[in-house]
C-alpha cells in the first residue's frame, strides 16, 4: 500500500529578477543550486536544417543535474508552518505539497551518495521537488521544457554534439557506456558546454517536462515555448543520454521516451507514483523562467 503526506500551506511567490548566474541558498540546510541564466533566441530544434525556428525566452537552468543531498531534503522536508511569498504583485495560493513515500530499496544502488545524481525518481516526483522548491525558496521552479533543454544543451551550436561532431571528443565532455565504468558519476567532472552547463550529455538522463509526441520537429507547436502536455503517466520524455548508452546516443537532439519498463521491477500494487526501479539512468535538472508562467501552465508543470 503506498501513502501520500500532504502539507498544507497556502503561499505566495517572492521572485526577483537580475539577470545573472546565482546560487539558490535552501532555507535550514547548508545546500544551494547554481543556477545559469540563458539568454532569449532562436533555434532548429532536432536535425534537419528544413525544421522551422524555435524562439526561446530567458531563464535559468541548474548548472549540474540535481543531486542525491538536494533530492533528499525534499524527501525528509518536515516543516509544517504557513509560508508566504509573493512574485511580481501576483499571490499564488498552493493547497498542498506532497511530498515521496521512502522508497522500499536503496535507490542509489550502491553507485554514489554526495555529490552525485539523484535518480530513479518518477517524471511525477521530479515535477513535484520543483514545486516543493519553489515553496521553499519564494522562487518558481519547474522542470525544462523539452525545448528549453535543447536549446540549452546546444549552446549556439547545430552540430550532433553541443562539442562539434567529433564523435571522438566525447570522452573530455561525458560519461557513458565505454567510460563510466557501468555506473552514474560525480557532477561537474567533465568539461562543460558553452554556457557552462555540465552533463547535459551523458552520466544521465533528465526529465523535460512534456510528454512525447513523435515527428514533434516538425510541427507548427514549436514556433514559441513550447510544451507538449498530455495527463497520461506514458510517455514523458527524457534527453541527454547517461552512463549506460552507446556514445552515440548522447546526442544534442536525441529523444527518449518513458514507458512502463521503467518499474518493471517495482512489486507494489499498484505501481509508485514516486519511484521507478528501473530507471537508474535518469534524473533531472530544473529550471526558473523570467516570465513566471500562467496558473493553468503551473499546475500542468507541477502536476505531470
Amino acid at each position: 500500500m503506498i501513502f501520500f503526506r500532504y502539507i498544507i500551506i497556502p503561499f505566495i511567490f517572492f521572485q526577483t529578477i537580475e539577470k545573472s548566474n546565482y546560487l539558490e541558498k535552501i532555507p535550514d540546510s547548508n545546500y544551494s543550486i547554481d543556477m545559469v541564466y540563458i539568454p532569449a533566441g532562436e533555434y532548429k530544434m532536432g536535425n534537419d536544417d528544413k525544421n522551422s525556428n524555435t524562439k526561446i525566452s530567458s531563464f535559468w537552468i541548474s548548472k549540474y543535474e540535481i543531486t542525491w543531498e538536494v533530492f533528499n531534503l525534499f524527501m525528509e522536508y518536515e516543516n509544517d508552518y504557513k509560508l508566504e511569498f509573493i512574485v511580481g504583485n501576483e499571490k499564488i495560493k498552493i493547497d498542498g505539497i506532497s511530498k515521496p513515500t521512502t522508497p522500499y530499496t536503496d535507490m542509489t544502488f550502491g553507485m554514489g551518495y554526495e555529490g552525485y545524481p539523484a535518480v530513479n525518481m518518477t517524471h511525477f516526483a521530479a515535477s513535484k521537488f520543483c514545486k516543493w522548491l519553489s515553496l521553499v525558496s519564494g522562487n518558481y521552479y519547474r522542470l525544462p521544457t523539452e525545448a528549453e533543454w535543447e536549446y540549452t544543451c546546444r549552446a549556439g551550436s547545430n552540430s550532433d554534439y553541443y562539442f562539434g561532431d567529433d564523435i571522438n571528443q566525447i570522452d573530455n565532455y561525458a560519461w557513458h557506456k565505454n567510460n563510466s565504468g557501468d555506473k552514474y558519476q560525480k557532477v561537474g567532472l567533465k568539461e562543460p558546454n558553452k554556457w557552462g552547463i555540465y552533463d547535459i550529455l551523458g552520466n544521465v538522463s533528465e526529465w523535460v517536462a512534456d510528454s512525447y509526441e513523435e515527428n514533434i520537429f516538425k510541427s507548427k507547436k514549436l514556433r514559441s515555448d513550447p510544451f507538449i502536455f498530455n495527463k497520461s503517466k506514458y510517455p514523458k520524455v527524457y534527453r541527454g543520454g547517461s552512463w549506460n548508452d552507446e556514445p552515440d546516443q548522447l546526442l544534442t537532439y536525441k529523444r527518449f521516451y518513458s514507458n512502463s519498463s521503467l518499474q518493471e521491477r517495482d512489486p507494489q500494487i499498484p505501481k509508485s507514483k514516486w519511484w521507478n526501479t528501473d530507471a537508474p539512468n535518469i534524473g533531472f535538472r530544473i529550471v526558473r523562467v523570467e516570465n513566471i508562467d500562467s496558473e493553468t501552465l503551473r499546475d500542468k508543470f507541477w502536476n505531470n
